[in-house]
């Protein structure tokens, strides 16, 4: 038990090392455009704009759409970074390898989903850095707030695997992000708040998972939000869940990764 055991935290050491060397060797491709992309948002939408909108939701609105756009940074990266790499290791018949090894399947994926989780993060932390530039930024609960975006990170990690594991080509790694993510994203609630849409388009906007994420972490550094904390972390951790036991199940049966 003890070898096996140390068996799968080699490989899982092994998986983390590599997936966070490939992500800081490209950081030009990687980190950098999130930097860029969020900077030109807090000028457009947070001076620009922002001090025409006036206050959203008893803050002024560079402070009330920062944690949206964070998170959206860390959506995007941490979902990426797994689709992309976990596709071309069965481009490359990497996986092949791997999948005969004795790593176990939650090894396997812990470790995918570990190098997501990082590069989710990496870019969190660098949008956050920029915004302290442009906003002094309150944090009601430091605690709420490492929560919702780890948890967010891994449950967009999980989706990148899923979407990998189902690809069939390289254009088809950016059919989702193109027409799923990013009308979710910039659907849940991240430059306004739903109390300004009718009714009809309120409870359309509660079915929208990113909604809750979006809210769940403006809630940790503002203390306000369109929907209950506990709410928000019980659907993300749903979420996870079915998520994890798809991932374990494709890695069991091996859909999408065998010839």
């Amino acid at each position: 038990m003890n070898l096996v055991l140390k068996e799968n935290l080699i490989a899982f050491e092994t998986i983390i090392i590599k997936e966070i060397t490939r992500f800081t060797r490209i950081w030009m491709q990687t980190l950098l455009p999130p930097a860029i992309t969020m900077s030109l948002y807090f000028v457009i939408f947070g001076n620009l704009i922002g001090s025409r909108i006036g206050k959203m939701g008893g803050f002024s609105y560079m402070e009330y759409i920062v944690p949206g756009l964070i998170m959206m940074s860390v959506i995007t990266n941490s979902y990426s970074n797994v689709a992309s790499s976990f596709f071309s290791a069965k481009f490359q018949r990497q996986i092949e390898e791997l999948m005969v090894s004795p790593a176990s399947n939650i090894t396997i994926l812990s470790g995918y989903v570990g190098g997501g989780v990082c590069r989710g993060l990496s870019a969190g932390l660098i949008v956050t850095s920029i915004s302290l530039l442009f906003v002094d930024l309150p944090i009601y609960n430091i605690a709420m707030v490492i929560l919702v975006v780890f948890l967010t990170s891994v449950l967009f990690s999980l989706g990148g695997f899923i979407n990998a594991v189902f690809a069939r080509s390289f254009d088809d790694i950016s059919i989702v992000p193109t027409f799923i993510l990013t009308p979710l994203t910039y659907l849940g609630g991240v430059f306004y708040s739903i109390s300004l849409l009718p009714a009809f388009w309120q409870k359309v906007s509660m079915i929208n998972p990113v909604f809750y994420m979006v809210n769940g972490f403006r809630y940790g550094f503002l203390g306000a939000s369109d929907v209950s904390f506990v709410v928000a972390i019980s659907i993300i951790i749903t979420f996870i869940v079915v998520m994890t036991a798809l991932s374990l199940h494709l890695l069991r049966t091996g859909k999408g990764m065998r010839s």
